[in-house]
């Protein structure tokens, strides 16, 4: 039986699994790229004090380049494609103006890995906020 939802009541509660960046790093296919060696796997970002709370997990996974050719004009097909995710477990879903520090945070902690990474690694990334 279908049963209609009110998309008046509070969101539910409890534990929310929410996407703070979502994009996508790629490289050339022939090229020895090990994105272990430049990344990592968790992030620790800046919770209140009082709270124990989770680390953020950075997720990439293989993927078919997403669209046929960069903006240059340059096809994708000869690249390695990687769905590049950073999420955080809440035991609660923050309001937005949280959700949106997190991300800040995270994008400040991962700029700096993602320049250290060797010529002809590339990027897109964006903020999401939204739940899994």
């Amino acid at each position: 039986m279908l049963q209609r939802v009110s998309t008046s009541e509070p969101p539910p509660v409890g534990r929310a699994a929410v996407r703070l960046l979502q994009g996508y790093v790629w490289h050339p296919q022939d090229a020895e790229i090990d994105l272990e060696h430049f990344l990592p796997h968790e992030l620790d970002l800046p919770g209140p004090e009082q709270e124990e709370h989770e680390a953020a997990h950075v997720l990439w996974d293989a993927v078919t380049p997403p669209f046929a050719f960069f903006e240059n004009g340059e096809p994708t097909a000869s690249q390695a494609f990687y769905q590049f995710t950073v999420l955080r477990v809440y035991e609660a879903r923050p309001l937005n103006d949280a959700l949106h520090a997190d991300a800040s945070a995270a994008s400040e902690q991962l700029g700096p890995l993602l320049d250290g990474t060797p010529d002809g690694v590339g990027w897109q990334l964006w903020e999401d906020l939204r739940d899994l």
